[in-house]
């Protein structure tokens, strides 16, 4: 069964690997029921997450990014290649999950939290220097895409409050074969899979099939 090991927020803190000189992205778990709901437009501080923030609102938040969602298997796999623990939400992620394959999740595929909430996979997780700057390892930003295990950003269809031990169930799994992996490797290090991301339809975030628009064009 796949369930929530925990639900991380965070507050700005003062770093040299923004433009902003602070980041959020140091997040930690937060007890009891936590709301989630749709954040404003892109440009505002506040994700979809009750106490959470952003601060660099030009590359990050907005309905696409309203949630972002870490596998715990994942973040093992990491913890025995970095040779350090790495607690839920230390990849700046809101909702640490077990035993769902966040990873090959397809572009539109709705996931139920707890009894209501609904959240709706939108696009990965795109390393950047804050990111590797957090973490303090060498080449980051290179071995993370390398590997190919970006993580997914959620959008709020449905709003509600989850906590840690919800369970998450598939809901709405699309045809299509556009998956968060094969999106990040489109974005990354693969672009001729980019005309592949246009199978996802609606489901696909504006910008990204602006993207892949000009690239056939």
């Amino acid at each position: 069964m796949a369930y929530l090991i925990s639900v991380n927020a965070g507050r700005p803190q003062p770093t040299e690997h923004s433009d902003m000189n602070f980041t959020a992205i140091g997040k930690l778990p937060v007890d009891g029921l936590v709301s989630i709901n749709v954040p404003g437009p892109k440009g505002t501080e506040a994700t979809g997450v009750e106490g959470d923030q952003i601060c660099d609102t030009r590359h990050h938040g907005g309905p696409d990014q309203a949630v972002y969602a870490y596998a715990r298997e994942d973040l093992d796999w990491w913890s025995g290649e970095l040779g350090r623990e790495l607690p839920g939400g230390a990849f700046g992620e809101n909702l640490t999950t077990a035993g769902l394959d966040v990873n090959g999740a397809r572009v539109g595929e709705r996931w139920r939290i707890g009894d209501s909430t609904e959240l709706e996979v939108s696009a990965p997780r795109i390393p950047c220097r804050t990111f590797a700057g957090w973490l303090g390892e060498r080449g980051w930003i290179k071995r993370y895409t390398e590997r190919a295990l970006p993580g997914a950003y959620l959008r709020v269809v449905r709003p509600g409050r989850v906590r840690a031990g919800d369970s998450i169930h598939v809901v709405y799994a699309p045809e299509h074969d556009v998956t968060v992996e094969l999106m990040f490797r489109a974005l990354t290090t693969e672009s001729d899979l980019l005309p592949r991301l246009l199978d996802a339809g609606e489901a696909l975030p504006a910008r990204t099939r602006e993207k892949v628009l000009a690239r056939l064009q």
